[in-house]
């Protein structure tokens, strides 16, 4: 087969996003292992050439034309969730977004295959898109090999708690600042048990943003909450290199969603030992199993009963970390190509 896919997101800002993650692991995974196959990488439509058997669009927008208008090869399409859809009134459309999804939607509708990153989102798209179950795809995603238990952590770890100034126990959270994320449910959580909370990601350091803009609302209320609050300490971005060590050093990570498509830090936490307290959320508990804490989003006192009983309690705690580990083997890159190139062989036997 000569497939075609678009890695225009690696040249965004979507590059040290999930999208860019995605797309990133997917391309060396399908060179990596199923080498049988010819692909063409392309950023713009024309070069797209008329042998290709397939293109594949591992990016959707909602509210921007990130699929052709006309369609000219079969074509799958990725979706990773439609979590503004889901909750209109945290992730208000406008009127020009709406007209944009109506036009998105339509063209979802022409795909030949979608590919969904779990069961949770594969319903979502089917009654949201108006998309036969049949033409939808699960594919799940995995972390990247560098997330591991790491030989000599506590060294490293020793050297980063130096760096950022941080405790030596502590509860981590990786991720974003939208309102699905539920951050200021967290810290309330973690005040109310008085653990150290270590937060990591680009939006809870940067000044710079809409303050006017609805979907904004969570990232003023977190840095309300974290002004002059001793318990917290905002990393910002950080290197991979480091966030494995920081997964390491972590006594629990904390993702405390009201919603999210697949939930990627969950495994990469997994994979480099450490417990986890997570929600049932969108495709959280799809993806944590057995092999986590899991606790309701939209009630503070269990969100902090969960993380307090773990962090207080190292039999549990090795317990979770001995499942997680095993959880997290689930998934891979590996894994995740075939049923891609599985995808890309049922829609070419498509009349």
């Amino acid at each position: 087969m000569k497939i075609a896919i678009d890695v225009s997101p690696l040249q965004t800002g979507h590059k040290v996003r999930g999208i860019g993650f995605y797309v990133h692991h997917l391309q060396k995974a399908l060179v990596t292992y199923f080498s049988e196959n010819e692909y063409l990488f392309f950023t713009k439509q024309h070069e797209i050439t008329e042998d290709v058997d397939v293109v594949h669009y591992p990016y959707f927008d909602l509210f921007a034309q990130t699929l052709p208008l006309i369609k000219r090869h079969k074509t799958v399409v990725t979706v990773h969730d439609l979590t503004p859809l889901i909750y209109p009134e945290h992730f208000p459309a406008g009127f020009k977004g709406k007209v944009k999804w109506e036009v998105q939607k339509r063209n979802l509708q022409r795909m030949d295959m979608v590919i969904a990153n779990s069961m949770t989102s594969k319903k979502d798209i089917s009654k949201i898109a108006g998309i036969h179950e049949s033409k939808i795809a699960v594919t799940y995603l995995a972390a990247g090999e560098e997330f591991k238990v790491i030989e000599n952590a506590e060294v490293k770890a020793t050297d980063l708690r130096k760096k950022y100034n941080l405790p030596n126990k502590f509860a981590l959270y990786v991720g974003d600042v939208t309102w699905n994320k539920n951050l200021p449910n967290l810290i309330r959580a973690v005040n109310k048990i008085n653990i150290p909370l270590v937060m990591v990601g680009k939006s809870l350091i940067e000044k710079d943003y809409d303050r006017t803009n609805v979907w904004s609302r969570d990232r003023i209320e977190v840095e309300k909450l974290t002004e002059g609050n001793k318990n917290i300490t905002k990393l910002g971005f950080i290197s991979s290199e480091e966030l494995v060590v920081l997964y390491n050093a972590a006594t629990v990570f904390v993702m405390p969603s009201h919603y999210e498509g697949f939930g990627l830090p969950i495994i990469e936490a997994m994979q480099s030992g450490c417990p986890v307290v997570t929600t049932h959320g969108g495709s959280l508990s799809e993806v944590a199993g057995k092999a986590a804490i899991l606790v309701d989003a939209s009630d503070i006192v269990n969100i902090a009963d969960g993380i307090q009983r773990l962090f207080d309690n190292e039999s549990l705690q090795k317990e979770l970390r001995k499942k997680g580990l095993e959880q997290a083997k689930k998934f891979s890159w590996k894994h995740t190509a075939g049923q891609t190139v599985d995808v890309y062989r049922q829609v070419l036997k498509q009349i």
